[in-house]
């Protein structure tokens, strides 16, 4: 109920507010194209946003879509809204300051995400799970196929031939859209909490898991998800966007979290690279010494050079050349990973 916040990343350590708009209803899903952020905000419609100056966001248009606008994504000329028990709504925005409803279908259930890609449109239904739709001709928008999920389908992306579903209790859908007419599920992977959002970059899903935090799930092989790391936010993870390394997570009462995401848990290898350091476990307790090689990776001295993970690839200290105390850290198996990536395994005891 606060609108859009524009925030400042630039140093993701440090995200600051820049700017803001007061939306006239709750702002439940944005995106941005070009100098415009699209806001579905839930009784008050579609909302157009000019950005041209993010320290000063101001509504140059909306529509009042029928429904309750819960998600949006743009494609082209056209903004494809989730709306609610309204179903799908297409508006053509190629004048921002006058959107105007050029076509719509009502999908069967409660319309809570939306995402585009090609000449389909892909909606998560809630109880009627994916519903694909052409928008080849967006004034006559035609259902072409669904997938009905086994949980209430909440978000949905796609990437490639398939859409990854945030399928509430059910955790996350993998379905092949290789035929939109005839969607199927190739694989799944039933998250520990309750998957409300859903983003894709590379062979990664990252996943709102609710009171579960943010829950990340090589997609490497779609037809076998598997989780690789996680990151237990304090409030109720809603939503996820990925930008470069970093996982933006929408936290409820807890804001914005930027997380950064170290690669999947470290595996020892038998034979290992002639440019990787043995990995015969170094046994310690209390005192953690690491000497850096000066003639590799950045010279900068305030620079991190190394980190201590865990065995999912999670950060869970930062590494300095000399001594490093550790009697905070549980015992365990943890890797020693530098700046060009390897990695030497060291077992802490108390």
């Amino acid at each position: 109920d606060a609108g859009l916040r524009v925030v400042s990343v630039s140093d993701p350590t440090n995200p600051q507010e820049v700017g803001y708009y007061e939306t006239p209803g709750d702002a439940y899903g944005v995106v941005v194209s070009g100098d415009y952020a699209f806001v579905a905000n839930e009784t008050a419609g579609l909302r157009v946003v000019s950005l041209s100056d993010p320290t000063n966001p101001q509504e140059v248009g909306y529509y009042e879509t029928p429904g309750s606008a819960y998600d949006v994504a743009v494609s082209g000329d056209y903004a494809y809204v989730a709306d609610g028990a309204s179903g799908l709504r297409v508006i053509s925005i190629s004048d921002p300051t006058n959107p105007q409803e050029v076509g719509y279908y009502d999908t069967p259930d409660f319309a809570c995400g939306v995402a585009v890609s090609g000449d389909y449109a892909y909606v998560a239904d809630h109880g009627s799970g994916l519903r694909v739709i052409s928008v080849s001709d967006p004034t006559n928008p035609q259902e072409v196929g669904y997938y009905e999920t086994p949980g209430w389908a909440c978000d949905v992306t796609v990437s490639g031939n398939y859409a990854y579903v945030a399928a509430g209790g059910s955790g996350l859908r993998v379905v092949s859209v290789s035929d939109p007419t005839n969607p199927q599920e190739v694989g799944y992977y039933e998250t520990p909490g309750y998957a409300e959002g859903v983003a894709v970059s590379g062979n990664y899903t990252y996943v709102a898991a609710g009171g579960s935090g943010l829950r990340v799930v090589s997609v490497s092989d779609p037809t076998n998800p598997q989780e690789v790391g996680y990151y237990n936010t304090p409030g109720w993870a809603w939503g996820v966007a990925v930008s470069g390394d970093y996982p933006l997570v929408a936290d409820d009462d807890a804001g914005l979290r930027v997380i950064e995401f170290y690669g999947t848990g470290i595996e020892e290898r038998l034979q290992p690279t002639a440019n990787r350091s043995r990995l015969t476990a170094t046994i310690v307790r209390n005192v953690l010494r690491w000497n850096k090689t000066e003639d590799r990776g950045p010279k900068t001295e305030d620079r991190a050079q190394a980190f201590l993970v865990d065995a999912t690839g999670r950060k869970v200290f930062e590494v300095k050349p000399g001594e490093n105390d550790i009697r905070h850290l549980a015992p365990g198996v943890y890797f020693i990973r530098d700046v060009l990536g390897t990695e030497r395994k060291v077992v802490i005891t108390k």
